[in-house]
């Protein structure tokens, strides 16, 4: 903005306002901005996957605890996924479509792995457990 002072009128403040315009705000935003990343940090370690050949298990929770436990049979698709900040961090997300009615859908989220080596390895078990369990494609619709 620029205004031309008047002959008889001089600038007494020309700008704008503070980002933060209190330590109370200060504060109360780093607190804010803390907590989250804290509880962020609590909902990371508190998440554990255990993936073997014949099923997968998450436990998660920080005050309460929920075990999710997925035959590894049930799995209808499996999804790679390397978000850029992911591929960055060297971790990603396997995307699991299965028939369990409780975990239609399983997001296991950025795993600190080679993910890609994962997810070649669980292929064959799904494909496996399937054919041994007589599962077919087509069961899923009946």
């Amino acid at each position: 903005m620029t205004q031309v002072p008047l002959p008889d009128e001089r600038i007494l403040f020309q700008g704008h306002p503070a980002v933060i315009g209190s330590v109370t705000r200060l504060l109360i935003s780093i607190l804010t901005v803390g907590i989250g990343a804290v509880w962020y940090w609590l909902r990371s370690i508190n998440t554990k996957y255990l993936i073997t050949s014949q099923r997968i298990v998450v436990e998660r929770g920080i005050f309460s605890r929920e075990i999710e436990t997925i035959e590894i049979y049930q799995v209808d698709d499996i999804q790679l996924e390397k978000p850029l900040n992911q591929r960055i961090l060297g971790t990603g997300n396997i995307r699991l479509l299965t028939r369990d009615i409780t975990a239609p859908k399983l997001i296991l989220e950025r795993l600190p792995i080679d993910v890609r080596e994962l997810y070649e390895q669980m292929r064959p078990c799904i494909q496996q457990a399937r054919a041994k369990f007589y599962v077919r494609d087509d069961d899923r619709y009946r």
